[in-house]
């Protein structure tokens, strides 16, 4: 049962038995359609997720624009980290952008979790320390680096999920227009 899960902590922080059954029945598992809001805007986002099958983008709008912080594939572990830690709504939403599965853990549970095993509160302290290595690795991308730049970089990093998502999608996260995306496209 949830295989992709331990072989995610076994990368990140190897549990001990007790920790990882405690861990692994902590998990609910959730699906959602192609559309369909993990995370709506101006909600709380309590929990944590590892998506089993699926693909999601980390999203909001801006006088009408929409900007992609992120996607999430197949054996990622996230959140919208700041509504979780801070407990403020979101700014963001998560959106399926296919039929998704993903396992659901509560901050409730991690918080009970933590308390009882300090190896998964060592665990926890590490996806935190990469989520905020991945946002600023993401900030330096936007202010440091020309649009082919993170083209090139996108195409290098997550070519796995290029077959899976809009021009639409790929230019909103890349801060572009979808012609000067197709410039760059003509390009290579």
């Amino acid at each position: 049962m949830m295989k992709e899960i331990l072989d995610y902590l076994n990368k990140v922080m190897p549990l001990d038995t007790l920790a990882t059954e405690d861990f692994l029945n902590a998990f609910e598992l959730k699906i959602f359609k192609k559309g369909d809001l993990i995370l709506r805007a101006d909600q709380v986002c309590r929990h944590f997720y590892f998506i089993k099958e699926g693909l999601t983008k980390s999203h909001f709008y801006n006088d009408g624009k929409e900007f992609i912080m992120t996607f999430f594939k197949e054996n990622t572990l996230f959140t919208e980290i700041s509504s979780y830690v801070n407990e403020q709504p979101s700014k963001y939403m998560i959106m399926a952008l296919e039929d998704t599965t993903v396992y659901s853990i509560s901050k409730v549970k991690v918080l009970l979790l933590c308390k009882k095993h300090h190896v998964i509160e060592t665990l926890f302290s590490k996806l935190f320390s990469f989520a905020t290595l991945g946002m600023m690795k993401r900030i330096s991308e936007m202010l440091e680096e020309d649009a082919t730049k993170r083209y090139n970089n996108f195409i290098r990093e997550n070519n796995q999920v290029l077959q899976r998502i809009s021009l639409g999608d790929l230019s909103s996260y890349l801060g572009i227009t979808q012609v000067s995306l197709s410039r760059i496209r003509a390009k290579k």
